[in-house]
């Protein structure tokens, strides 16, 4: 548990990084993977450093349909990565599901602060359906990326869903 302590720490610094600059330095996820790596083989040798490994790649595989049409930026989807690196593999749907839950009620709360739900329907509508007519994907919101009505920073929820699983609640 003492790792994920250390994880917790290293996320609430991409948060930081991510809510102050838009950005979660490369850096600091290279530490995360690193500190995850160690601590599973310092635990279980090199077959849990292996499978340390082999679960920040498939977090990082699971997410990256989302960072492809422009959902989540690369960032986010490493922290991903590295935040699932320590949990057992059992545990990462339900982290992923907890992290997307929350980021869910986050752009809630967002589009009752900013009254945009009716907007921001008809744009995934007409996304959807442009995709679907099409056949093939296309980047999502691609000209309001930034715009603060309409961002969301997912580091946030990936640490609440941390918290979460250290409190126990899956």
């Amino acid at each position: 548990m003492s790792n994920l302590a250390a994880i917790c720490i290293l996320v609430t610094a991409a948060c930081y990084c991510d809510y102050r600059k838009k950005k979660i330095p490369n850096l600091l996820i290279a530490l995360t993977a690193l500190t995850d790596v160690i601590w599973c083989f310092w635990t279980e040798g090199i077959s849990g450093a292996g499978a340390c490994l082999v679960k920040i790649l498939f977090t990082g595989a699971l997410m990256y349909p989302l960072f492809a049409i422009g959902t989540l930026g690369a960032g986010d989807v490493k922290l991903f990565g590295v935040a699932a690196g320590t949990l057992p593999f059992c545990k990462i749907l339900f982290f992923l599901f907890s992290a997307l839950l929350i980021s869910a009620a986050v752009s809630l709360v967002k589009f009752i602060k900013y009254k945009n739900f009716g907007q921001r329907i008809r744009y995934f509508s007409g996304y959807a359906s442009d995709v679907l007519r099409c056949g093939r994907w296309k980047l999502y919101m691609e000209n309001d990326a930034y715009d603060p009505k309409t961002r969301l920073c997912i580091s946030g929820p990936v640490l609440f869903s941390l918290l979460m699983y250290m409190g126990g609640v899956y």
